[in-house]
């Protein structure tokens, strides 16, 4: 869902806090507000496939792993992910993709469309965690093209 702040509390306070300067500049527009309605209401239903982060989050392991062979190209590695914001800062999830041997990132980002990996210990590291399944042949051809 969208990043969001959402203030509730006493009347009067909510009301002080809709009338501060600011409160223009940052109130949501219908299309976020949508959004966020759509993500409360998948929480509330308990339907973690409908929320993006909690779909990709919950693979298994095993399954990336999978991807990662079928990709056909460089080492399939395991690694870790980290979720990094919100209420899960630094909470890591065990994770699989593959690595290329050397710095192959600025190959991989002038790809189309880009794709962003990162670099440790002279290769390069592609973490299949929120890389979306149907996005994966556009991995393998980026990557195949940097190898050649």
């Amino acid at each position: 869902g969208p990043q969001a702040g959402v203030i509730f509390g006493r009347r009067d306070l909510v009301d002080r806090c809709g009338r501060h300067p600011l409160a223009r500049a940052l109130r949501p527009g219908q299309l976020v507000l949508a959004a966020l309605q759509e993500t409360a209401m998948a929480y509330l239903r308990r339907d973690g496939d409908a929320i993006p982060f909690w779909r990709m989050a919950t693979v298994p392991a095993a399954e990336l792993r999978r991807r990662a062979a079928a990709l056909g190209v460089g080492e399939v590695i395991d690694t870790v992910a980290v979720a990094g914001a919100g209420s899960l800062p630094g909470f890591e999830i065990p994770s699989a993709g593959i690595a290329l041997d050397g710095d192959h990132s600025e190959g991989l980002r002038m790809a189309d469309p880009p794709v962003i990996g990162r670099v440790h210990q002279a290769r390069t590291l592609l973490d299949l965690r929120t890389v979306d399944p149907a996005d994966d042949p556009l991995v393998a051809k980026a990557a195949a093209a940097c190898m050649s």
